[in-house]
């Protein structure tokens, strides 16, 4: 608690130079220098999303032969290590999820990896429907992708290797629910690798942020590649506060939802919000955004930074049971500091980052790609 407490102290002593600077209006920032957007490109890029997705489709491919191993031996033991294949899976994933623009928005990529927030329960139904019909078509990766996408990626992982009767994929009595999320790890891979060579087609996303100009179909200008850039971090940091935390607390004083929180069976749910922060962190210093700054008289990038850290390590430190922390004043104080933190990390992202680079103070990143 004492560390939470100067965690806040130190967030009001980041926030003072803000106050003072308001009194006095600053000068419109000059035009952004293509060269150095182009650096700032080539770094996310080269150097932040492709490695993370590249990440993510080499342990999605290692989930894969877990569950294929697992189902042609079931053993506690190799139950056991398809559940650490998952939590290195969901890992990698929460790096790189924040990167919604692109190859995610096709083909309903980004849903059929993690189907959230399901507040309606859609997902579970279906995949306790197909366990108590044991539908021959969620076994197989051709007839699973045609089905709901709530039943296709890591929500479904999550309750076929944490759920209720999760333990019967050890033996032969469970071999129709270890084919199932056999056949679930391998769309996972397949969307994964498909995420990958999107990021890296030399016509695709990637290359037309690094290579904007007037010819370009996506990014014709400076601007509207670093918007773009600008644009990943803070639908991340809204998507952290309104979807992995808002989604079960919503404060001190309004009814809380622990089973509405990711991957609360597996306890991944505070691991999920680190790992976005993390990748919000890496993208913001791997991508050196901050470089584009004409100056930073209000400590911006220092405080950005700061927050992203702290909140981080925040919730590296929870409990991992969703319930044990709601149930615990101090742990919700925690939480109470992630909303905090999270509101004030959308400001200084959107408005005093945004505006100090010469972006359209009422553009909302809501509206765009």
């Amino acid at each position: 608690m004492i560390k939470l407490l100067q965690g806040l102290l130190a967030l009001l002593l980041l926030a003072a130079p803000l106050a003072r600077a308001q009194e006095t209006a600053l000068p419109p920032p000059p035009p952004l220098d293509p060269a150095a957007v182009r650096s700032v490109m080539r770094h996310a890029v080269e150097d932040v999303i492709r490695p993370g997705y590249a990440d993510l489709a080499r342990d999605a491919e290692a989930m894969k032969d877990r569950m294929e191993r697992l189902c042609a031996a079931p053993s506690p033991e190799g139950l056991a290590a398809a559940r650490d294949g998952f939590v290195t899976l969901t890992d990698a994933w929460a790096r790189i999820e924040i990167v919604r623009i692109g190859p995610a928005l096709e083909d309903s990529r980004f849903e059929r990896i993690l189907f959230y927030p399901d507040r309606k329960g859609l997902g579970l139904r279906q995949i306790q429907a197909l366990l108590r019909d044991e539908d021959p078509a969620a076994t197989q990766l051709s007839s699973l992708a045609d089905k709901s996408v709530a039943v296709q990626g890591l929500g479904a992982l999550d309750y076929l290797l944490y759920g209720d009767g999760s333990d019967s994929t050890a033996t032969e009595a469970g071999a129709y629910r270890c084919r199932f999320a056999q056949a679930v790890a391998a769309n996972v891979a397949r969307v994964s690798t498909a995420l990958s060579d999107g990021w890296n087609a030399p016509d695709g996303i990637g290359s037309a942020m690094i290579g904007f100009g007037p010819e370009s179909p996506l990014f014709r200008t400076p601007d509207e590649a670093a918007t773009a850039l600008l644009g990943i971090l803070v639908h991340g940091a809204e998507a952290v506060r309104d979807q992995r935390i808002e989604s079960f607390y919503r404060g001190p004083d309004r009814q809380s939802f622990p089973r509405q929180a990711l991957f609360w069976r597996s306890e991944r749910t505070f691991p999920m919000i680190a790992g976005n922060l993390e990748g919000l962190r890496a993208l913001f210093d791997g991508s050196q955004i901050a470089t584009l700054l004409p100056s930073d008289p209000l400590g911006t990038a220092d405080s950005i930074d700061f927050l992203l850290s702290n909140m981080a390590r925040t919730a590296r430190g929870m409990e991992p049971q969703a319930e044990a922390v709601l149930a615990d004043p101090a742990q919700r104080q925690r939480l109470d500091y992630l909303l905090l933190s999270g509101k004030d990390l959308i400001q200084r992202l959107d408005g005093e980052l945004g505006g100090a680079i010469g972006l359209s103070a009422g553009f909302s990143f809501q509206d765009g790609d």
